[in-house]
C-alpha cells in the first residue's frame, strides 16, 4: 500500500512538473515579408530554434514569413499594438517613427557592404538606434544586409543627365525617389508583383533593386543592361516589441542579441557570395554592364534632394561618411 502510494504521489508530481514546464514556456510570434526560400526566412527560422535551445525550453518562436501576418507597414504597426513580438523590417519602416533613423537610405551613403556593416558597430549607429528606442520602446538587436540598389535597364546610362526622361518604376518611398528624380527620371510606383510585365511590356523602361532581386525575379529576361548605380546599399533590421522585451531577464536579452546578431551574419554572408557571382551570370546572359561616376550622380542629388525634406540630419550622414 505504501508503495502504491509513494508511486501515485511521483506521478502527480511529474505531471505538475510537466505542466508547470509547459505553462512557463513562452510563445512569440516573428513575422516578416519574405519568402521561406530566402536566407532572411531561413536564418530567422534558425534563430528562432537556437533562442529555444539557449534558453533550455522557456521560449518558442514561430516564424510568420511571406506576409503572413500582414505587410510591413502592418508587422510594423504590430509591434506597438501587441500583435507580434519580434520582425526583421526595413529602417525606411522605421524611419516613419523616427526620421533620423532613415538617413541610411538618402543615396549613396554608404560606398559598399563592408562600409554598411562597420556603421552597425560604430558611435553614430548606436545614438540613432538609441534616439528610434527612446521614441517606441522596441529593441534593434541585429542587422542584416539585404542587398545593394542597381538599375537594370533598356536604355543605357553611365551619367546621371543621361537618365533624363528614363521611364522608371521606383518604389513609393521618398528616399528611394531622391536618385531618379534628381537625374530627372520619370518615375512609376508600380506594384512589385507587376514589374517584369511592365518591363515586358514598354510600360517603364527600368528599375532598381539588389542583383539578387534582378536574378531572382528574372527580370534580366526582359532588360538589356544592368546598371551598377549602388545608389542605396539596403539593411534590414531585427525589432523586438517594447512589451516583449520588457520580459526578457537580462539573461535572455542577451541571449536573443547573441542569437539575431548571428542569424544576420549568417543571412548577409549568403547575401554577400550571391552578389559576387552575378555580375558575372548577367554577363552570360547577354546583358551589358555599366559602372557610373559615383561623385557626379552623389553632387546632383545633393543639389536636388536636402537632407531636412526627409526629416534626415546631415551631421549624420557626415559622420557616417567618416566610419572606416
Amino acid at each position: 500500500m505504501k508503495n502504491l502510494l509513494k508511486s501515485t504521489l511521483l506521478a502527480g508530481l511529474g505531471l505538475a512538473f510537466a505542466v508547470g514546464a509547459a505553462s512557463a514556456q513562452t510563445k512569440l510570434k516573428y513575422a516578416h515579408v519574405y519568402e521561406t526560400s530566402e536566407p532572411f526566412h531561413t536564418e530567422a527560422v534558425w534563430a528562432a530554434a537556437e533562442f529555444a535551445k539557449r534558453t533550455k525550453g522557456r521560449y518558442q518562436v514561430e516564424v510568420f514569413p511571406a506576409s503572413q501576418l500582414g505587410k510591413e507597414t502592418d508587422i510594423n504597426q504590430g509591434l506597438s499594438l501587441g500583435s507580434v513580438d519580434i520582425i526583421m523590417s526595413g529602417s525606411s519602416f522605421a524611419a516613419r517613427t523616427y526620421a533620423p533613423l532613415g538617413v541610411t537610405y538618402y543615396p549613396f551613403t554608404f560606398r559598399d557592404s563592408d562600409h554598411l556593416l562597420a556603421y552597425t558597430k560604430s558611435d553614430i549607429f548606436k545614438e540613432l538606434t538609441k534616439g528610434y528606442e527612446d521614441k517606441t520602446g522596441h529593441k534593434i538587436t541585429a542587422v542584416t544586409y539585404y542587398g545593394v540598389r542597381h538599375t537594370s535597364s533598356n536604355r543605357a546610362f553611365k551619367t546621371c543627365a543621361e537618365m533624363k526622361g528614363l521611364k522608371i518604376r521606383v518604389p513609393d518611398v521618398p528616399a528611394y525617389l531622391a536618385m531618379p528624380r534628381s537625374c530627372g527620371a520619370n518615375t512609376t510606383p508600380i506594384a512589385f508583383a507587376e514589374v517584369y510585365l511592365a518591363l515586358q511590356n514598354g510600360t517603364v523602361e527600368a528599375q532598381e533593386n539588389p542583383l539578387t532581386t534582378i536574378e531572382a525575379k528574372k527580370f534580366y529576361e526582359v532588360q538589356k543592361h544592368i546598371i551598377l548605380t549602388g545608389h542605396i546599399v539596403d539593411h534590414l533590421n531585427t525589432l523586438v516589441a517594447k512589451g516583449t522585451w520588457a520580459k526578457f531577464s537580462d539573461e535572455d536579452k542577451k541571449i536573443w542579441t547573441e542569437v539575431s546578431q548571428e542569424a544576420a551574419k549568417r543571412a548577409t554572408d549568403q547575401i554577400k557570395a550571391s552578389e559576387a557571382k552575378l555580375v558575372a551570370f548577367f554577363k552570360g546572359k547577354g546583358l551589358t554592364i555599366t559602372e557610373i561616376d559615383r561623385k557626379e550622380f552623389l553632387d546632383t542629388v545633393q543639389k536636388n534632394a536636402t537632407f531636412e525634406q526627409f526629416g534626415y540630419r546631415k551631421a549624420d550622414w557626415e559622420k557616417i561618411q567618416a566610419v572606416k
